[in-house]
C-alpha cells in the first residue's frame, strides 16, 4: 500500500486551495442527523479546496452499501473513501485494496490522540487504513419524557422494571417500544440485551470468543427470554420500518422507548429536542454488573495512484481528525469524538455521560465491541447470527429454541 506524501501533508495542514482535486465518499448516512454530521466534514473538505462527491446508499445497517461497494470494486472503480465497520475494514485491508494515512497520522500525532479501542478498528496491520469520526454506544434506551410523565413512572433500572412498564403504557394509549423490523436493528437490540442481561464477561465469552457452551447456556436462554418480552411490546406495523422512523415515534410521544445506538440522538437533536427536558438517554438495564458496547465509525481509504487523489484523501483525513470537526460532527451525529484529547464541554449531557461511561468501563475492562456492527466477529458469523435472531424476533419461538438456533448458526459459520 502506497504511503501518502509529506508534501501533501503540508498542503493539507495548511488548508490549501488545490487545483481541482476531488474526493468521492460512499456512505449510508442518509437520515437527518447523520446527513447533518457528514455535512460538517464535507464543509471542511470543501473549505480546504477539495471537491466533495457524495455517494450515499440508503439503508441504516449498511448492507446495501456493502453490496454497492463490491460492485464498484469488481468494476475496478472503488470510491476514494467508504464508511465501513469493524471486521469489514480488516477484510479489505487484508485484500490489499486499502491505502493508508500513516505519514499524516505521524505528523498529526494520531497514536496519542486515539484510544486503543479506536485504533483496533482503524489501524490494521500497523497502518491507518481508516480515519475515525466517532465512537457510538449501542446499548442505549431513548425514552420520551412526556410518555413517562403521563403514567407517572421513573425510567427503568432493571429489566423487570422495564417489563412492568409495558402494560401501563398500553393502557395510556402509548406503544411501549418503538422498533424498526429490519434484521440489523434486531441484531443491535440483541447485543444490547446480551450485555444488559448477561454482563460484560458473558458478552465477551459468547459474542467475541464464540464459546459454544456459553452460547447454549442458561444465560443465553435468559437473553432470549428478555427478547421475547420486547417483541411483545412493539406495534403491529414494525416490520420494515427504518430506524429513524422508530426514533420519530419516541420524539412525537407515540411510543415510550426505543432501544438503539446513540446515533439515534442525532434525530432528537435534529428535531430540536433537549436531553432531560424532552427525552432521556439511558443505558439498557445492567442486571449483572456494568458494561458498555461500543462501535467505531470511520471512513476507510481505498488505494489511489493519482497524486491529486492521494492529496484529496489526505485533506479528507485531516478534516475528519480536526478537533473542531470532531466536536461539531458528534453534536449532530449523537455520538462522542474518537479523539480523547479535546474539550468535551460543548457536547450535551448525553454525550458527556457517554464519554465518562466509556472511560470508566474501559478502565474496568467492561467495554466490549459491538457484535452486530461486525467488530466482535466477522461478517459471516454476524450474518448467520442475525438470521437466527431476526427469525426468533419475528416468531413465537421459545427462548430455548432461540438460543439453540443462534448457537447452531454461529457454529455453522465458523
Amino acid at each position: 500500500m502506497k504511503a501518502l506524501s509529506i508534501t501533501a501533508i503540508l498542503l493539507a495542514t495548511a488548508s490549501p486551495i488545490l487545483a481541482d482535486p476531488a474526493v468521492e465518499v460512499m456512505h449510508f448516512w442518509t437520515s437527518g442527523g447523520e446527513a447533518a454530521a457528514l455535512g460538517v466534514v464535507r464543509d471542511k473538505v470543501m473549505a480546504d479546496g477539495v471537491a466533495w462527491i457524495d455517494a450515499p446508499v440508503a439503508g441504516g445497517g449498511g448492507d446495501a452499501a456493502k453490496t454497492a461497494l463490491q460492485t464498484r470494486i469488481a468494476s475496478g472503480n472503488p470510491p476514494a473513501a467508504m464508511l465501513m465497520l469493524g471486521q469489514n475494514i480488516v477484510d479489505w485491508a487484508n485484500e490489499g485494496l486499502l491505502g493508508n494515512a500513516d505519514a499524516l497520522a505521524t505528523a498529526q500525532g494520531w497514536d496519542a490522540a486515539l484510544p486503543l479501542a479506536v485504533q483496533e478498528f482503524t489501524k490494521i496491520n500497523g497502518n491507518y487504513v481508516s480515519v475515525p469520526t466517532n465512537v457510538h454506544r449501542t446499548d442505549m434506551i431513548w425514552a420520551s419524557k412526556a410518555a413517562f410523565d403521563k403514567i407517572g413512572a421513573s425510567y427503568p433500572t432493571s429489566w423487570a422494571e422495564l417489563n412492568a412498564l409495558a402494560p401501563r403504557f398500553r393502557e395510556a394509549g402509548i406503544i411501549p417500544l418503538a422498533h424498526g423490523g429490519q434484521a440489523w436493528q434486531e441484531a443491535y437490540m440483541f447485543e444490547a440485551v446480551a450485555a444488559g442481561v448477561g454482563g460484560a464477561e458473558f458478552y465477551r465469552k459468547a459474542l467475541i470468543e464464540l464459546d459454544d457452551a456459553t452460547l447454549r447456556g442458561p444465560e443465553m436462554v435468559a437473553v432470549f427470554e428478555q427478547l421475547a418480552q420486547l417483541r411483545s411490546m412493539v406495534d403491529p406495523n414494525f416490520p420494515g420500518r427504518d430506524w429513524n422512523l422508530a426514533s420519530a415515534m419516541v420524539i412525537n410521544g407515540e411510543a415510550a422507548m426505543q432501544i438503539m445506538g446513540d446515533w439515534a440522538k442525532g434525530e432528537f437533536t435534529n428535531a430540536g429536542k433537549q436531553p432531560g427536558a424532552d427525552y432521556a438517554c439511558i443505558p439498557v438495564p445492567k442486571d449483572n454488573g456494568d458494561g458498555f458496547v461500543y462501535l467505531v465509525n470511520s471512513l476507510s481509504l481505498f488505494a489511489q495512484t493519482d497524486p491529486k487523489a492521494q492529496t484529496a484523501q489526505e485533506v479528507l483525513a485531516s478534516a475528519i481528525m480536526d478537533p473542531a470537526v470532531q466536536i461539531a460532527f458528534n453534536q449532530a451525529k449523537g455520538a462522542i469524538p474518537a479523539r480523547t484529547d479535546i474539550d468535551l464541554s460543548a457536547l450535551d449531557a448525553c454525550a458527556q455521560q457517554t464519554s465518562h461511561a466509556l472511560a470508566a468501563n474501559d478502565a474496568g475492562g467492561t467495554a466490549v465491541p459491538t457484535f452486530a456492527g461486525t467488530h466482535a466477529a466477522d461478517a459471516a458469523v454476524v450474518g448467520a447470527a442475525t438470521d437466527a435472531i431476526t427469525l426468533f424476533f419475528n416468531s413465537d419461538m421459545p427462548a430455548e429454541d432461540g438460543a439453540a438456533s443462534l448457537a447452531d448458526a454461529i457454529a455453522a459459520a465458523l
